[in-house]
């Protein structure tokens, strides 16, 4: 299975269809969230009907929480807080991030990460399990000048995935180890940056940039 990975737009798809292009054929896509520049939600409909393949996306913090409604209606699969499998692989998402200091609009408490997390892996995980989330976990592809600004509480979970596919910081572009689990941020789609994953026996992650 070969799946394009995309996050952090903000509105602006100019570089989608290179990155499409880039990618060549493909089983799948994974939107990490911050579709938009803090909306307007029906924009997400322009993205989502760029792709011929499935679509998996959640939102970002920069993203008003009303864009879950669209894509509930739209041809896209919402993944925030649900899960979807295929044969014996498990996506699970989890949209928004934790707490920043700008009070965006789409924010979620540690608490109400854990549960929806702890939730999704009761109730549909698979032999591989994969974490679509906006928010890197706490310590990895999370760093800013000021320190590690990730989620606590998603890295409370890392060691129960094989894959963890985020964004969110954008500085931090890139992918990290934690024993068995891996973790890519695959950057800003917006600036032509995006992620190419090969599941097979094993997990391949190729950042691309076009």
């Amino acid at each position: 299975m070969k799946i394009l990975a995309l996050s952090d737009l903000h509105g602006d798809f100019s570089k989608v269809q290179a990155l499409i292009e880039h990618a060549g054929e493909i089983d799948g896509v994974l939107i990490s969230g911050d579709i938009t520049n803090f909306g307007p939600d029906k924009d997400a409909l322009e993205l989502i009907n760029m792709f011929d393949v499935p679509v998996l996306a959640i939102p970002g913090n920069c993203d008003q929480p009303g864009i879950l409604d669209v894509l509930d209606n739209s041809n896209a699969i919402n993944l925030h807080k649900n899960c979807y499998s295929i044969g014996d692989t498990s996506f699970m998402g989890l949209g928004g991030s934790n707490s920043t200091p700008f009070n965006t609009p789409f924010e979620l408490t540690d608490e109400d990460i854990e549960e929806a997390i702890d939730g999704m892996l009761n109730s549909c995980s698979g032999i591989r399990n994969i974490l679509l989330s906006h928010a890197p976990p706490y310590g990895y592809v999370d760093e800013l000048s000021v320190g590690h600004v990730g989620s606590h509480a998603i890295a409370r979970f890392m060691n129960r995935f094989d894959l963890i596919v985020c964004g969110h910081i954008h500085e931090a572009r890139g992918t990290a180890m934690s024993g068995g689990t891996t973790i890519v941020n695959v950057g800003e789609a917006s600036q032509g940056y995006g992620a190419l994953i090969i599941l097979n026996d094993s997990i391949c992650v190729e950042l691309i940039k076009v």
